[in-house]
C-alpha cells in the first residue's frame, strides 16, 4: 500500500516517552500516513507498547514495524526507514518528541502548492538538564525557494543558516533515493552531516513560521552527550571522518556560486569540533595528539583555489592556514580564537 507521508520513527529504548510521540503522530488531521517504525534492538518496552497501539488504535493497520537485526545505533536505523518507507515524502520525528495535529497537513498542503521537494516547520526546544526548564523557539521567516542554488545560498550565508536536525522537514523519499544519500553510521550528529549537504540536491524548498514540532532535551539523551563524564575518543573520530566526506566529496558542487560558503560552514564545523575537543580535554580518553586535532583542520581546498573565491576568501584562508601550520602553532591558535568567542 502507498502513502502520501511517512512519519518514520527510529525507536531503542524509549519507552518512557514513547506514547506521547505515537498519541500526537496518530492524532494528525491529515489521513494518508504510513507510521514507520524502526526497532534498533532496545532492551525495555518500547516496541511491545508499539504493538499494542497495532492491536487497539483506529489508525493501527497503518503502523508499521521494521526490526534491526541487532543494535545499528541511529543513522542505520534512519537508512533502514528511508528504505522501507511507503510514503511519497518522508518525516522524521524522534521517540521522545511530539507534534502538532495539524503538523503533516500544514507541511503537505504547501509541498503540493509550491510543488516543493522539502518543507521545513519551526519548532520549539524544551531543555530540563537539572534546573529550570527554557523552552527556545526556533522560527524561520515564511519563505520559498524556487531556483537552482537559491535555497543553498540562503543556507550557507552563516553558519546557524538552518537547523541541523533531520526531524521536522518533510522531505521527498525521492530525494534520498535517486540521490543515493544514507545518513552515517554514528548515534549522535549524524543528521548533521546528512542535513548540511541536503540543500545542495534540492531547489524547491519551503520554510514556514508555523510552530509544528516539540523539541525535548533530556539529560541522559543522545543529544546531551557533551554533558557527561567521559567522551570516547572513538565516537568523535566517527564524527570527524564523517564530516570529512563533505570535505573531500565535493567536485559536484565547485562551479556553485555558493560553494564558498558550503567551505566555510564545513571548515568551520572542524573548527568548532577541536575547541571542544579542547574544553573537555579532562574527559576524553584516550586523548588526541596536537597532530591529530590540527589535522582535523586539513581542507580539501588548494591555496589556489581560495585565492580565486569571489567570497568567504578570507575566513577559508585562515581555516586553511589552521590545517597546515606546525600543530603546536595551530592549536595555540585555535585556543585562542576559541576563548575569543567562548568557546573554551
Amino acid at each position: 500500500m502507498t502513502y502520501e507521508v511517512t512519519i518514520a520513527i527510529p525507536v531503542y529504548n524509549a519507552e518512557k516517552y514513547i506514547r506521547k510521540a505515537m498519541d500526537s503522530a496518530l492524532a494528525q488531521t491529515f489521513s494518508s500516513i504510513e507510521f514507520l517504525v524502526c526497532d534498533d534492538c532496545g532492551t525495555d518496552k518500547s516496541i511491545n507498547i508499539i504493538r499494542e497501539y497495532q492491536q487497539t488504535h483506529p489508525r493501527g493497520l497503518a503502523i508499521h514495524i521494521v526490526h534491526q537485526p541487532h543494535n545499528m545505533g541511529i543513522g542505520e536505523s534512519r537508512n533502514r526507514l528511508v528504505d522501507e518507507a511507503c510514503g511519497q515524502y518522508i518525516y522524521f520525528m524522534d521517540a521522545d518528541d511530539y507534534i502538532e495535529p495539524d503538523t503533516i497537513e500544514k507541511l503537505y498542503n504547501n509541498a503540493i502548492k509550491y510543488d516543493a521537494q522539502l518543507v521545513y516547520g519551526s519548532f520549539e526546544r524544551s531543555e530540563n538538564l537539572g534546573g529550570e526548564e527554557k523552552r527556545i523557539q526556533w522560527v524561520y521567516p515564511d519563505m520559498q525557494f524556487k531556483e537552482d542554488g537559491r535555497f543553498a545560498a540562503w543556507v550557507y550565508r552563516k553558519y546557524e543558516g538552518i537547523q541541523s536536525m533531520i526531524w521536522n522537514i518533510l522531505i521527498k523519499v525521492d530525494v534520498f533515493r535517486q540521490n543515493g544519500l544514507r545518513f552515517p553510521a554514528l548515534n549522535y550528529w549524524e543528521d548533521f552531516v546528512t542535513t548540511i549537504d541536503l540543500p545542495t540536491y534540492v531547489n524547491r524548498v519551503v520554510l514556514l513560521s508555523d510552530i509544528t514540532y516539540h523539541y525535548i532535551c533530556r539529560m541522559g539523551s543522545l543529544s546531551t552527550n557533551q554533558h557527561s563524564n567521559i567522551v570516547k575518543k572513538d565516537n568523535i573520530a566517527k564524527l570527524v571522518k564523517s564530516i570529512d566526506t563533505l570535505k573531500f566529496n565535493s567536485d559536484r558542487i565547485k562551479q556553485e556560486e555558493y560553494f564558498p560558503l558550503r567551505m566555510q560552514k564545513v571548515m568551520m564545523t572542524c573548527f568548532y569540533i577541536v575547541c571542544s575537543i579542547l574544553s573537555q580535554r579532562k574527559k576524553i580518553t584516550p586523548s588526541f595528539t596536537g597532530i591529530e586535532m590540527r589535522n582535523m583542520m586539513l581542507s580539501p581546498l588548494t591555496l589556489s583555489e581560495i585565492l580565486r573565491f569571489g567570497h568567504a576568501r578570507s575566513i577559508n584562508l585562515l581555516l586553511y592556514l589552521l590545517g597546515i601550520l606546525p600543530p603546536s602553532v595551530s592549536i595555540s591558535l585555535i585556543w585562542l580564537m576559541g576563548k575569543f568567542k567562548r568557546l573554551i
